[in-house]
């Protein structure tokens, strides 16, 4: 009984950090569904790693948005969903999406840290299926 009860007491944690996990992600999975670049820096760390169809940099906020912006405008979104989420051993959790735009599909990774409260997103991809 004892045996059973701590299996039940540790499924029970992870679907309840599972369930925590989406909502994490929210505000940017959010933004980028509207193609937002404004809202989505809004969750990013102070810099944060880009790589847009494989050229990756580090920018600041500022840059981010201006990178961003233009990304979402030569391809305009028509549907973004997250379709996994997890964790490391180290703490990182993540998210892969997909983002689909007129003809082109790129898979999205997104990872985020925990900063004091929020989670802030330190790494995003978008890669070109």
């Amino acid at each position: 009984m004892k045996r059973f009860v701590l299996v039940f007491v540790f499924w029970a944690g992870l679907a309840v950090h599972g369930m925590a996990q989406p909502e994490i992600f929210n505000p940017a999975k959010e933004a980028i569904k509207k193609g937002d670049a404004t809202a989505l820096v809004k969750t990013f760390a102070v810099s944060v790693d880009i790589n847009l169809e494989g050229n990756i940099s580090t920018y600041s906020k500022a840059q981010s948005e201006f990178v961003l912006k233009e990304f979402f405008k030569k391809h305009p979104v028509t549907d973004f969903a997250i379709m996994h989420t997890g964790s490391s051993k180290g703490g990182l959790q993540f998210a892969v999406g997909r983002y689909l735009t007129a003809g082109e599909v790129y898979t999205v990774l997104i990872r985020v840290r925990q900063v004091g409260e929020p989670y802030l997103v330190h790494e995003i991809s978008f890669v070109k299926e």
